[in-house]
């Protein structure tokens, strides 16, 4: 259950004071091209999308986004969790770092745990993963995460095509029962 720990982070619930981080991530350039504007143009724009879109989630599903702080500052430093699409019937894996975080293995860190807490704790049997086709460091970490190309779907009705991502036929949930 929440929080979720690594030796390096701590993956927790959103509050509404996380609008500053929730406003400078979701309008860095790699957020804009590869998930689309969501029109948070302040503070309290990213209030609002912290409550309808990150806590509603906690609310409905039991799981959602959850924030990424390093464990030994707190600072957060990206998003990582699960989203569960009313029109699919599996939930995916969604994760977006500020650009100073990347490359670090810090998505992959979180990715991993997210994983373990959804078929340790939560008792899915399958997430999926999502990525736009052209967005290779997300392609990347999916396949690191045992999952493999499937086939492309329509996520959102105004965006375009995303490569579907399913675990491979060897994956077993079990492989993120340890951290």
């Amino acid at each position: 259950m929440l929080p979720i720990k690594t030796s390096r982070l701590v993956l927790r619930a959103a509050t509404h004071d996380d609008a500053a981080f929730v406003l400078e991530l979701l309008n860095q350039p790699d957020w804009l091209e590869y998930v689309g504007d969501r029109n948070i143009g302040d503070q309290a724009a990213a209030a609002v999308y912290i409550n309808e879109r990150l806590i509603s989630a906690y609310e409905r599903t039991g799981f959602g986004l959850y924030m990424v702080d390093l464990a030994k500052t707190g600072e957060t430093i990206g998003l990582c969790g699960l989203v569960k699409r009313e029109n699919l019937p599996d939930p995916d894996i969604g994760f977006a770092f500020l650009r100073e975080w990347q490359g670090k293995g810090f998505a992959r860190e979180a990715a991993q745990a997210t994983l373990g807490h959804a078929y340790r704790d939560l008792g899915l049997k399958r997430v999926v993963g999502f990525t736009l086709p052209e967005n290779e460091r997300s392609i990347r970490l999916l396949e690191s995460l045992g999952m493999v190309f499937e086939r492309q779907v329509y996520i959102d009705d105004n965006r375009e095509a995303c490569n579907l991502y399913v675990p491979a036929k060897e994956h077993q949930p079990s492989a993120y029962g340890a951290f």
